[in-house]
């Protein structure tokens, strides 16, 4: 057999025959094994080969372990993820699932992994550098681990109801639709029983803290033991800090993290097949979050992203059918509040009587010293996140996370085989966090949408504020999966989500109570727009709808200005604006700018000149303030607005010529609106390095998801990866995967995608053997072991 640079034969342990991982152009591997769970065994191989330090801080991170290899700095985080595991039932939770090998299967897929960390122990050189610079080990998994991680799923909408609590104490209620928008239209009511005064600031700390990355500075590394519990604040970017920070501490509700997705029906694509896209928007990272892989074993032919961690894959296809998911924002989540006994601080007020916490302690690793013991508490309803002993209270998180088969997207085993939409169907009963929208393509042309995850039936409220924990305002279990929406068919002939409030118009809103918060509509608005204007649409076309720029809020706010009759500079650049936010458009790094800095902020001192109040409702919910520009009302008149719209116009003007000079022919949007896609050690060791910046266009209001921090204009969430399937001509598709598909710095997939990705261009996804062998730029051979 004909051997090529960088071919291996190695050794993996469990494998019941010969196995292959053929590496392709781009990164992707191709694995083809004897066995179904052999093919899964390989996978984890695979996955510690390209990714070993990202996948040992997940697990590190997610089973509160960080502190052992990283000093005291991350006890604080360490205690908050140990809230958060899965501690119920372990025969219940793998049978959850809905796969019936789920269990055989995450056990081949981490013995795979754990194969590769001996490989390393044997073969030094495996070992990717960040741990010898940080003179750290990666330590081996359990099946369990996969599982009982549950706080890098996305669940909502804790953020949302403690600052909505804090609005209302703030005697403001009325203006939370400033804060954030509830679609269908709702009538908010404070709970009965509930002082929304009585809930603190920082009552979500350790929220915060369980979910956030891991991050690396000098001095968080170098903290000592004393100063260990200082280490308990996030920012609005997702840092942890010492405390304390300016109220509010963090966003007042989750990041934009959503997706967009589509399926078109063959009636009206140009190939007379479906045609599938898909690209999740998530924080962007090095590595990304997505890894492509390609499994190959009798019975089971899947390509397409998943998470490193997770056997399997979410979003491709299976050589039948393809499918795809973005987030849909059921409420999944409610903080409880507590009164306590006067005499006993473990008994919280339940029914017509007392309950005691149940009180775990558990030690954590600390390097350099002795393992720190701590208690962790828990009620009925879930963690305990704080405790005001003074004031009798205690708070604790309501989530599907304590439910039985909760780990994010491991329910995806369930739909690898689906080949009609009904399969599909059935196999998403079994699906719980993230809540997402399923859209699903087949060779038969049949397409198909399904809202998927577990939706708490509420015996009373809504979800959109703290609830008393005495038992007024329960779960009756979760709603059925014939209770979510979705379509079969349609008769328009595409199905499309894009995080949007999407519920039909004819659905029982008010009655199930799925959820009220989603995002923005303009993303969706423009996809069903382009898409229903095109009755023979084309593989190239959903390439571009992916990489589509036009900022939908951009195009309105040229046109308030438009009406106006200004002169100068910023009124001319806007007078032809059609909201296209491409890199190289002067207008629309002033649109950006003028929105982000001084037209919102300035909003939003007039509608709540308290600043107290303002911090509250801050950033300030985008479609609501441009409802209220575009429509004035009280307490805003179109005078008003209209001085407002001038005096912030003329103040962006001044600001864009400080930032990109007095030629304003010359600014352009992406030389501010840049991706960094920065290595976990950047700035403090020489094991990697950054990759970018990138000039890139769009903004969080596009198609092209490219949501940036305003203080910087550095993108924060959006689509590090995209894919467009042709719905049986497989190897006509394609995707990107930025920066590229390997964590090892020393691999040349570190970065190769990047400059692609940025561009808004594509590479092969190739299926077939014959395009894969053609393709294969490096083979590793695997063989039993003796």
């Amino acid at each position: 057999m004909a051997t090529r640079p960088g071919d291996r034969d190695l050794t993996l342990p469990g494998l019941t025959a010969p196995a292959e991982i053929r590496i392709d152009p781009w990164g992707v591997a191709h694995i083809r094994a004897g066995t179904r769970l052999d093919a899964f065994r390989v996978q984890g191989f695979n996955a510690a080969r390209d990714r070993l330090w990202q996948l040992d801080l997940w697990r590190k991170r997610g089973l509160g372990r960080l502190a052992g290899d990283f000093g005291p700095g991350y006890l604080a985080q360490d205690r908050a993820a140990r809230l958060f595991l899965y501690r119920g039932d372990m025969a219940a939770e793998w049978a959850a699932y809905g796969h019936p090998e789920t269990r055989a299967i995450v056990e081949a897929f981490v013995a795979g992994l754990n194969a590769f960390v001996t490989l390393t122990e044997a073969e030094p050189a495996w070992l990717p550098p960040e741990f010898v610079r940080m003179g750290t080990r990666p330590e081996r998994w359990r099946a369990e681990d996969v599982v009982r991680i549950r706080s890098h799923a996305l669940v909502r909408n804790a953020l949302s109801e403690v600052a909505r609590a804090r609005v209302a104490a703030e005697g403001a209620l009325a203006l939370d639709s400033v804060r954030k928008v509830l679609a269908p239209p709702h009538a908010l009511r404070v709970p009965e029983g509930l002082d929304p005064a009585a809930i603190p600031a920082d009552v979500l700390d350790a929220v915060r803290l369980a979910t956030a990355g891991v991050g690396f500075t000098a001095e968080r590394l170098a903290a000592r033991r004393t100063e260990a519990w200082r280490w308990c604040k996030v920012t609005e970017h997702g840092e942890v800090v010492t405390g304390p920070l300016p109220s509010p501490p963090a966003p007042a509700s989750a990041p934009p993290e959503g997706s967009n997705n589509w399926a078109v029906g063959p009636g009206r694509t140009a190939t007379g097949r479906p045609i599938l896209a898909s690209d999740p928007h998530r924080a962007y990272g090095l590595p990304s979050l997505r890894y492509v892989v390609h499994l190959t074993a009798p019975g089971l032919d899947v390509i397409g992203a998943g998470e490193p961690a997770i056997p399997g894959i979410s979003i491709g296809h299976n050589g039948r059918a393809a499918f795809s998911l973005t987030i849909a924002p059921i409420d999944q989540e409610d903080l409880c509040v507590y009164e306590t006994h006067p005499d006993d601080p473990d008994l919280y007020r339940y029914g017509g009587g007392w309950e005691r916490m149940r009180r775990v302690g558990e030690a954590i690793p600390v390097r350099g010293g002795p393992d720190e013991t701590v208690s962790l508490a828990f009620t009925r309803h879930g963690p305990v996140i704080r405790e005001d002993r003074a004031a009798r209270r205690a708070f604790a998180l309501r989530s599907v996370w304590s439910e039985p088969g909760s780990a994010a997207y491991l329910a995806s085993l369930a739909y690898l085989d689906a080949d009609t939409p009904e399969a599909f169907g059935a196999a998403l009963r079994h699906w719980s966090a993230p809540s997402v929208n399923q859209v699903y393509a087949d060779v038969n042309g049949r397409i198909a949408w399904f809202m998927a995850g577990k939706a708490p039936r509420r015996t009373k409220g809504d979800g959109l504020m703290p609830v008393p924990g005495d038992g007024a305002y329960e779960w009756d279990g979760f709603h059925p999966a014939e209770d979510l929406p979705r379509a079969i068919d349609p008769a328009r002939g595409f199905v499309a989500t894009a995080n949007e409030m999407n519920l039909p118009p004819d659905y029982p809103a008010q009655e199930r109570r799925l959820g009220f918060e989603w995002l923005e509509p303009w993303r969706a608005a423009r996809i069903g727009a382009v898409l229903a204007a095109q009755p023979c649409h084309t593989l190239a076309d959903s390439m571009a709808l992916q990489g589509d720029d036009l900022s939908l809020p951009a195009a309105r706010l040229a046109r308030l200005v438009g009406g106006l009759g200004l002169q100068g500079a910023a009124a001319g650049l806007l007078a032809d604006f059609d909201g296209r936010l491409h890199e190289d458009s002067p207008a629309a790094a002033l649109v950006e700018v003028w929105w982000m800095h001084h037209l919102r902020p300035a909003l939003l001192r007039h509608l709540a000149p308290a600043a107290s109040l303002r911090a509250l409702l801050a950033p300030g919910d985008p479609e609501a303030l441009l409802d209220l520009l575009a429509a004035p009302r009280p307490p805003l008149d179109a005078a008003t607005r209209d001085r407002l719209l001038a005096e912030t116009l003329a103040a962006a003007e001044r600001d864009c010529r400080a930032r990109l000079g007095d030629d304003s022919t010359a600014w352009a949007w992406g030389r501010l609106h840049q991706a960094l896609f920065a290595h976990p050690l950047s700035g403090l060791a020489e094991v990697g390095r950054d990759v970018g910046p990138l000039p890139v266009g769009g903004s969080g209001a596009t198609v092209m998801n490219t949501t940036y921090r305003p203080d910087s204009f550095r993108l924060t969430v959006g689509a590090s990866f995209r894919m467009v399937v042709d719905v049986g001509d497989w190897d006509a598709s394609v995707f990107v995967n930025a920066p590229g598909q390997s964590g090892d710095p020393r691999s040349p997939h570190y970065d190769d995608l990047a400059g692609t990705w940025a561009r808004r261009g594509y590479v092969p996804l190739l299926f077939t053997r014959e395009a894969v062998d053609a393709a294969s730029a490096q083979i590793i051979r695997l063989r039993p072991a003796p």
